[in-house]
């Protein structure tokens, strides 16, 4: 059985960093894509970031552009998000998520940015 556990998140003041981590159980991945959605409260889930497992292309969404990395170990089947510059608007749960013919999905941690 697949599992997805995160790790990293809490509460940090404005233009903080903190680094979010998701590690893989179950099976290893070597080819798919590993990312993170996040959803702040009343709004709908939104792509964060995503990275292929085979060559490790990424893909952001423009509000974190310049401010967040994501990047994988594949040794210890676990992705990344490095997130600096930290605005009160990425307040949300952050999700991480494993596709490959079936999509996986961890429970998620809380971030939480005071201004």
């Amino acid at each position: 059985q697949v599992q997805l556990v995160e790790s990293g998140g809490g509460l940090v003041q404005a233009g903080g960093s903190l680094r979010l981590s998701c590690a893989a159980s179950g099976r290893t991945f070597s080819t798919g894509i590993m990312g993170w959605f996040r959803q702040a409260p009343g709004k709908e889930r939104e792509f964060v970031a995503r990275i292929n497992w085979s060559g490790g292309s990424t893909v952001y969404a423009n509000f974190v552009k310049g401010r967040f990395t994501i990047s994988k170990d594949n040794a210890k089947n676990t992705v990344y998000l490095q997130m600096n510059s930290l605005r009160p608007e990425d307040t949300a749960v952050y999700q991480c998520y494993a596709r490959t013919a079936v999509d996986y999905w961890g429970q998620g941690t809380q971030v939480t940015v005071s201004s």
